[in-house]
């Protein structure tokens, strides 16, 4: 009788992912330098000191490296369960304004303009882009303002999605539109000029600025 079964598979080496995080974050860095056109597979394993068949191995085109990138992006923002409560809903925004918290913000905001072309050619990759550069500090500002709105601090008719939203939009302007860096000073006018009034809060104390 004829043997029919397959034959056997031989295992291969198990992939190393160690370096992983390492050639993410290299291909955020080139993508918010250069922009997606002009990023190269090359110039991401040059940044990572990675071989470049790793890069290849690991993700077939530029586009599976930076869907994969961007959605790493998410985890390192602020922990939703872990946000300030300062009894004040300036007070807590002015909280999550430490010097890191600004500079990873814009630094997805670089990225954000990095890809344009990509969304343009890719639009499928619009709400992934949106889940990890634009979403993550909506949720953030949607928590503050709730929290805001319970202890009767703002309008009851406030509009709290579209609040939420406001910092966010006019940040993505500003880097993708006006090419200005998103500082301290440009978020504090955001939240003092526009949304605390917009949100029906009273002129508060430039205390803690």
């Amino acid at each position: 009788m004829t043997d029919t079964s397959a034959p056997a598979t031989k295992l291969g080496r198990k992939r190393d992912h160690t370096r992983d995080p390492e050639i993410l974050d290299a291909a955020l860095d080139v993508l918010a330098e250069v922009g997606y056109d002009r990023m190269t597979m090359d110039m991401v394993a040059a940044r990572a000191k990675a071989g470049k068949a790793t890069v290849y191995r690991r993700w077939p085109s530029k586009a599976d490296l930076v869907v994969e990138a961007v959605a790493c992006m998410k985890k390192s923002d602020l922990d939703p369960s872990d946000l300030p409560d300062t009894g004040t809903l300036r007070g807590d925004l002015i909280a999550i304004m430490k010097p890191h918290n600004v500079v990873d913000a814009e630094k997805k905001l670089r990225v954000m303009a990095g890809l344009v072309s990509m969304l343009a050619e890719n639009p499928e990759f619009s709400e992934a882009v949106n889940g990890a550069i634009v979403e993550p500090r909506a949720a953030i500002n949607r928590q503050l303002l709730q929290r805001a709105a319970d202890r009767g601090e703002i309008r009851p008719d406030a509009d709290i999605e579209q609040l939420a939203l406001l910092g966010p939009s006019m940040a993505s302007y500003r880097v993708l539109v006006l090419r200005k860096p998103v500082d301290r000073a440009f978020l504090l006018s955001v939240l003092d000029d526009i949304l605390l009034p917009a949100a029906g809060v009273r002129e508060q104390t430039a205390a803690g600025q």
